[in-house]
């Protein structure tokens, strides 16, 4: 009798309790390594490859793409045995017909090799047809940039079923995820929003004057993330109920400081964490963040390394957004928003001078941070970014 192994959905951290099959490498009939590849599965934080367990066959598929499926339920069978095996059994006349038979299938598997990580999760979402996207990367790879430009020709000359007035797109699991974190938010949190404004200048003056060295020293640009990470950590030393979250009827303070930074990535908005924040240096934190921010962008982070954060900083300054109220990201209670540099007029010592400024938000949730404590939290940014040695002498 053939032995056969049932394929699981494996544990995928405390919080997540089921996924979404988003697409299957093997089909029936397919054969296929141990810890090769078999499926991929979208959950409410990440997407992530499942291996096989086995050396085998595929003998049964029990959920097909776009079906949600249960931590630690079965989604298909192998049947064991090995390639070699397998493939000697088989008649010539079974081989050649099999060969005709899968000729399309290598044409498309070679097709979505072509794909790189961040472009095959948008040809998934978007039914997009790899054949009809020019590749323009190495080798005739195909990018994200690839697939998007080929996304706005499609949408400039939309096919007769596109040319209607509305089109319904399920929308994706992590988008979903997205909703729901942010509709909780605003019903368990009592949010409130400070404001205060920074003068950019003794920032930009310095990575003017060391961005250069710094960069060929590390291999990474000196950026302002890493100003602000340092800032924050420094405010929530002194304001720690800034650092806290509320447990059932408890407020948890946290002696560590876990920042999150938040990235856009083509399937949504993620927040990997900057771990151990008060033990980096400028160099270290720009590094981490640059490493991050490609993993999303490739669609391989972690589920890891986008959990546990204490405090989230967003930048909408960087698509133009000069003002706006961030959501706090559960169960945190404070999120910092940065917005874009622009040239105001200001006075400085009595006299009106032009200086680089850009609005800083804070939405805390005021169930454990007072309104002076809110403030002063931004006032101590603010303090920071303005004098960039204070974070160098710690003061």
């Amino acid at each position: 009798m053939a032995e056969l192994a049932e394929v699981i959905v494996p544990m995928m951290g405390e919080s997540i309790t089921e996924g979404t099959i988003s697409r299957w490498f093997k089909k029936l009939g397919d054969f296929v390594r141990s810890d090769e590849p078999l499926f991929e599965i979208e959950t409410d934080k990440v997407t992530q490859e499942v291996p096989s367990p086995v050396t085998g066959q595929v003998a049964e598929i029990r959920k097909k793409e776009g079906d949600t499926a249960k931590v630690q339920e079965v989604v298909a069978i192998i049947e064991v045995k090995p390639l070699e095996a397998s493939s000697s059994s088989k008649t010539p006349e079974l081989k050649k017909q099999e060969s005709h038979l899968k000729e399309p299938l290598k044409q498309e598997r070679r097709a979505e090799e072509r794909l790189s990580p961040a472009a095959r999760k948008i040809v998934a979402e978007e039914g997009i047809d790899v054949a009809q996207v020019k590749g323009t990367g190495r080798d005739g790879r195909i990018t994200k940039g690839d697939v998007v430009a080929h996304l706005e020709q499609r949408s400039a000359y939309p096919s007769p079923m596109e040319s209607q007035r509305e089109r319904v797109v399920p929308m994706s699991r992590l988008r979903r995820a997205i909703a729901e974190r942010l509709v909780e938010a605003q019903h368990t949190a009592a949010i409130l929003t400070t404001f205060n404004e920074i003068d950019m200048q003794a920032v930009m003056d310095f990575r003017a004057k060391y961005n250069e060295a710094f960069q060929k020293k590390y291999g990474v640009k000196l950026g302002f993330m890493s100003f602000f990470v340092k800032a924050v950590v420094a405010a929530l030393k002194e304001i720690p109920a800034v650092n806290a979250e509320i447990r059932g009827d408890n407020i948890v303070y946290k002696n560590y400081y876990d920042i999150g930074v938040a990235v856009g990535g083509p399937r949504g908005l993620v927040v990997p964490v900057v771990r151990n924040a008060d033990k980096l240096s400028f160099a270290e934190i720009e590094m981490e963040i640059a490493r991050l921010a490609q993993k999303v962008h490739e669609g391989t982070i972690s589920l890891a390394e986008l959990e546990g954060g204490t405090f989230t900083i967003s930048n909408g300054g960087i698509y133009g957004s000069m003002m706006s109220t961030p959501i706090l990201n559960p169960p945190q209670s404070g999120i910092l928003g940065m917005h874009n540099i622009v040239k105001r007029p200001v006075v400085v010592n009595d006299q009106i001078v032009i200086r680089p400024m850009m609005y800083v938000a804070l939405s805390y949730d005021h169930r454990i941070i007072d309104g002076k404590e809110a403030v002063t939290f931004l006032v101590r940014v603010k303090q920071a970014i303005e004098d960039p040695l204070r974070l160098l002498v710690e003061i």
